[in-house]
C-alpha cells in the first residue's frame, strides 16, 4: 500500500511512541552492531522490502491519480509528489544493496498482498484518490513509525526519511474541504470511503506482518525491543486516535 506521511500539524501515532521513550537495546544501536543478529538482519531486509515496494507503487498510483486531477495545477502538484515517492524507493533500494540484501527479492513477498489492498480500494473518482491517499495510507505509515522506534539507529533514521511528508497532506485537506464546502453531500460518501479504508489497511498491514516470520518474531518480542499484547493494544489506540484527527482535518465525521 502507499505509505504515505503525516507531517501535516495531524500527531501521527508514533509521536507519543517515539518522543517519550529512551531508546534501549537494538535501538540504542547502530546497524554494525544490531545486524550481527541474523533473525534481526532478515527483519529489517522484510521491513525495508515491504516499504520499498509500497514507495514504487505510491509513485505509480500518483502518476495514475494524476489524469483524474481536474485542472492543469492539480496534475503538476500530483507529479511532483510522485516523484518524491521515486526518490523514496531508490533511497529504500540502495539501502537494501547497501547491506547486502537483492532489493527485487526483498519486494517480492510483498506484491501480491500490496497489489490486492490496492485493488479492493481502487477510487472511483479524483475525491477518493485524494482520501486514500491521505487517510488509508497514512495508517501504514503510523504503524512503520512505531516499529521504526524499535529498530536500530541507521535503519530507524532511514524508515523516518522515507515516510516525510511529499506534500500529499495539506493538498488532500484543501482539496477535500472545498470540495464538502461546496457540496455538502460529499461528506457522507467520502466519510464512508475513509471507514472502508480503515479496516482494509489495518486488515493488509496486519497480513503482510503475519505472513513473514522475522518480522512478526521481532514484533512480539523475539528480535529487538518488540511488543507485548498490551503495547500491541495500545499502538492501534495511537493509530486509531490518528486517523480520527485525520477525519476531522478532512471535515468528515470517523
Amino acid at each position: 500500500m502507499r505509505f504515505m506521511t503525516t507531517s501535516d500539524n495531524t500527531p501521527d501515532a508514533s509521536d507519543t511512541a517515539d518522543s517519550s521513550a529512551e531508546h534501549t537495546g537494538v535501538a540504542a544501536q547502530d546497524w554494525a552492531r544490531a545486524s550481527a543478529d541474523p533473525q534481526y538482519r532478515a527483519a529489517v531486509v522484510d521491513l525495508l522490502g515491504a516499504l520499498a515496494y509500497g514507495e514504487l507503487a505510491a509513485f505509480e498510483r500518483l502518476a495514475e491519480d494524476a489524469k483524474l486531477a481536474p485542472t492543469l495545477a492539480d496534475k503538476a502538484e500530483l507529479a511532483k509528489m510522485a516523484s518524491a515517492e521515486f526518490h523514496h524507493y531508490e533511497k529504500l533500494r540502495d539501502r537494501l544493496t547497501e547491506i547486502g540484501a537483492e532489493p527485487t527479492e526483498a519486494m517480492e513477498p510483498f506484491v501480491a498482498a500490496l497489489d490486492g489492498f490496492h485493488k479492493q480500494t481502487a477510487p472511483s473518482d479524483w475525491l477518493e484518490g485524494l482520501v486514500k491517499a491521505y487517510v488509508g495510507d497514512s495508517i501504514a505509515s503510523d504503524f512503520y513509525r512505531e516499529v521504526a522506534a524499535r529498530l536500530d539507529s541507521d535503519t530507524r533514521g532511514l524508515v523516518l526519511a522515507v515516510l516525510d511528508d511529499t506534500g500529499h497532506a495539506s493538498f488532500a485537506v484543501e482539496k477535500v474541504r472545498a470540495a464538502i464546502d461546496a457540496d455538502p453531500r460529499v461528506g457522507g460518501r467520502l466519510a464512508l470511503w475513509a471507514r472502508r479504508l480503515m479496516g482494509e489497511a489495518l486488515s493488509q498491514s496486519q497480513r503482510v506482518v503475519a505472513d513473514r516470520d522475522a518480522l512478526s518474531t521481532m514484533l512480539v518480542g523475539g528480535v529487538a525491543d518488540g511488543f507485548d499484547l498490551a503495547e500491541v493494544g495500545k499502538m492501534f489506540s495511537r493509530i486509531t486516535e490518528a486517523h480520527t484527527k485525520r477525519m476531522a482535518a478532512l471535515g468528515l465525521a470517523a
